[in-house]
């Protein structure tokens, strides 16, 4: 994560800290890298990226700035995510998601509005645990084992093995 955009206000490189601090302080490693863009998280074993970015900034910047940054990023990242932070989500903010959800459009981003960063920090956690790896594999094997507990606990799965009913004994006429 490079949490010293150039340009940027105050309140969203202090965004960027916090949230870097916020995720330090839950064992993950936070990188800094002048590779990536400014304001970008990435979690390395899920595969996930987020750019974090602050209404604020985009109504007070140029909206082909803020869209070429965003631009650059899902270019970049193919699993990307857009955490935009406002205190409030009001009618102002809601249309600059829906333009900015229309100039992606058909594209890998999605966009996750938060109020704060404890709010991002969840959401970001979450979305990187159940997207990793280790988790899937988890999940899949536990809805293979929940399928055959069901199968064969099912009163109609017995009861169709009991009158043997398949595709062969069917006949329409």
């Amino acid at each position: 994560m490079d949490c010293s955009p150039p340009g940027s206000s105050v309140h969203g490189i202090f965004q960027s800290y916090e949230v870097a601090a916020a995720l330090e302080n839950q064992s993950h490693k936070v990188r800094y890298s002048d590779s990536v863009e400014n304001g970008s998280i990435i979690f390395s074993l899920s595969g996930v990226a987020f750019l974090l970015m602050d209404a604020r900034e985009c109504f007070m910047s140029a909206e082909e700035t803020f869209l070429a940054k965003i631009e650059k990023f899902i270019n970049i990242h193919q699993n990307s995510f857009l955490v935009l932070s406002a205190a409030l989500h009001g009618p102002e903010e809601w249309k600059l998601m829906f333009r900015i959800q229309q100039r992606f459009l058909g594209s890998n981003l999605r966009i996750l509005p938060v109020h704060n960063t404890v709010n991002a920090v969840n959401l970001m956690c979450t979305i990187a645990k159940i997207t990793s790896k280790s988790y899937i594999d988890s999940i899949c094997y536990r809805m293979v084992t929940t399928k055959a507990y069901i199968i064969e606990q099912s009163p109609v799965w017995k009861t169709l093995q009991k009158i043997k009913l398949s595709g062969d004994t069917f006949n329409p006429n």
